[in-house]
């Protein structure tokens, strides 16, 4: 990661107001001191996320997610830290300095979004205006977009020239390693370069913030036998396949509103139902839909109906993605449309009315699933039973809402008309082996809790009112910090009171690397927070304990060692080691 001066850093937070920042993704309600909401990082009815004015800092208490404004805006909008420090910089009026030429890493996506900016106007300019995109424009037409959508998709066409496009660049002054990083070209095994995209119509994809990421290109009708349908970009520093989904710059606000997603696979499938009306719709780029792409999904709705091709493929593929949205805790649903069709055909033979029909009328996930599997097994026997009910039972595990699940099993048992008892029987022994593999997941997430209560309440203490820190600096170090990562929580802020530095939490992330210590710092700093009468008392009667429970282990160590000494018959080391031992026994009597 590049390096930017913390001084700059410390500016932009300065003059970044974290609750602002907050309330225009998510409403924050004041909560005393603070604002709470419920969190955007996971499913909750009962607000756990709590937002600090004071110390610029957020934490849910439900799922431990926790930052500053830097943090917030990586983890809402899925961007890098530099990507995060640029908005804010260019929302705070922080002007940042240029990078210096050794600095590659600084500039390259700035300069990848710069190419395929460049690169998308290049392809849309050729459609309009070559009189070798007629068969493009024909195709286009035939699938009867208009004009201005293709305008605002920015569609495209590619030429059959070999480096079209790669001589455009040039003379725009990209160079040849930030069209090869974008994916823009291929290079040839005997040298030289050639365009990824040729004989095409061309189809940008746009990240949230309408930026230029990736592009796929499809063949035309006469050409799709001699060539693959669809090329796609490969994976580069600004685009990750399966962290994202086509359209949704243009349609997020449409799904906040109607408070539901229409979730098709093809990009054409999306254009079309979009330019009829329908704008609450994103595409899954035409891959299985992934983890990060429901999360991505759930900042703008909990509501999901699926639409994917109506054949036997299609529905299978279906069957796999539902189970995502559960454990993203969101609610689903599966659209059907009639064999052999797609959004984009539907819609063009029947119109968005009847569309929207068919979305009104989509199953839940459970029957859905249900229907299928029946229609892929088939037969009415024992064993054809068994395998549909094996198929849903890691579907019905996922769900967190357990009256949900029983409800489902219930409905399971009376459709095949089995004891339900037996069937529960069944289930618990299937979510035995998942619930042991979720309790290690849960061991792992609650280190942070084994800090020892003194510890815990002084870190607490010097967050929540850094006036503190000189008195407990004075008495102790963090080496009498028995755990070592909160000893180093402690050796930061001693760090800086030493160096008359401001000790603000949104400030100290830079230097913590462990997520569970980011998490564990903002949980103090927002915990409720100890009486101002007492608060020197508490403090006194931490470091004395601390101190003592210090002094007991140096105790305990040195009588090991004294053994030791004797065992390997050690006189001289066993005197000193005794000495020391008598010293320590008579230090704070």
């Amino acid at each position: 990661m590049p390096r930017i001066a913390d001084q700059i850093l410390d500016d932009i937070l300065s003059r970044t107001d974290i609750v602002e920042l907050i309330s225009g993704y998510i409403p924050l309600k004041k909560a005393g001191r603070n604002f709470k909401a419920n969190c955007p990082f996971h499913h909750e009815k009962t607000p756990s996320f709590v937002v600090s004015p004071d110390k610029q800092i957020y934490h849910c208490f439900g799922c431990g997610e926790s930052g500053n404004a830097f943090k917030f805006l990586m983890q809402h909008e899925r961007i890098d830290f530099i990507e995060a420090v640029e908005a804010l910089a260019r929302k705070a009026g922080v002007v940042l300095p240029e990078p210096k030429d050794n600095d590659k890493t600084y500039s390259i996506s700035g300069l990848i979004y710069k190419a395929n900016e460049l690169a998308a106007q290049f392809y849309h300019d050729h459609l309009d205006s070559q009189a070798l995109a007629q068969e493009a424009r024909n195709y286009l037409s035939k699938r009867m977009v208009k004009r201005e959508t293709a305008k605002l998709f920015k569609l495209g066409f590619s030429s059959d020239k070999w480096d079209g496009l790669l001589n455009y660049l040039r003379q725009k002054d990209i160079s040849i390693s930030t069209i090869e990083k974008a994916g823009l070209i291929i290079k040839r095994s005997n040298g030289g370069y050639y365009d990824r995209f040729r004989s095409r119509i061309i189809f940008p994809v746009f990240d949230t913030r309408s930026r230029i990421i990736a592009f796929g290109g499809r063949a035309f009708e006469n050409t799709e036998k001699e060539s693959a349908k669809y090329i796609n970009s490969p994976e580069t520093p600004v685009y990750t396949k399966g962290n994202h989904l086509y359209g949704l710059n243009f349609t997020k606000d449409a799904i906040c509103e109607t408070n539901y997603a229409i979730v098709v696979e093809g990009y054409l499938d999306l254009i079309i139902p979009y330019q009829e009306g329908i704008r609450n719709i994103v595409a899954s780029l035409g891959t299985a839909f992934t983890a990060n792409q429901a999360s991505l999904l759930k900042r703008y709705t909990q509501n999901v109906v699926m639409v994917y091709d109506a054949d036997k493929a299609g529905q299978m593929a279906t069957l796999r993605n539902l189970d995502i949205f559960i454990e993203e805790g969101m609610n689903v649903r599966v659209a059907s449309l009639e064999q052999g069709s797609d959004p984009d055909s539907f819609v063009r033979k029947y119109g968005p009315g009847k569309f929207l029909e068919a979305i009104n009328s989509a199953k839940n996930l459970f029957d859905y699933k249900l229907n299928a599997l029946e229609l892929q097994y088939g037969e009415d026997t024992p064993e054809a039973k068994t395998k549909v009910i094996n198929e849903i039972f890691p579907t019905l595990k996922k769900f967190k809402n357990s009256i949900l699940c029983a409800e489902y099993l219930k409905k399971l048992a009376e459709h095949f008309n089995i004891n339900e008892q037996h069937l529960y029987e069944e289930f618990k022994k299937s979510k035995a082996v998942l619930d042991d593999r979720q309790a290690a997941v849960s061991h792992t997430a609650k280190t942070m809790t084994e800090v020892h209560p003194t510890e815990k309440m002084l870190l607490k203490l010097m967050l929540q009112e850094t006036a503190l820190i000189e008195n407990i600096c004075n008495h102790i170090g963090p080496d009498d910090f028995m755990d070592k990562r909160v000893s180093r929580i402690v050796e930061i802020l001693f760090e800086a009171f030493k160096q008359g530095k401001e000790i603000h939490p949104n400030r100290l992330f830079k230097n913590l690397e462990d997520k569970q210590m980011l998490e564990f710092v903002c949980s103090c700093a927002l915990a409720d927070e100890a009486g101002p009468d007492n608060r020197n008392e508490i403090v006194d009667g931490c470091i004395q304990m601390l101190k003592s429970k210090r002094k007991m282990q140096l105790m305990r160590h040195l009588q090991e060692e004294m053994q030791q000494a004797e065992k390997n018959n050690d006189d001289n080391k066993l005197n000193i080691l005794k000495l020391e031992y008598c010293r320590l026994t008579k230090k704070g009597r």
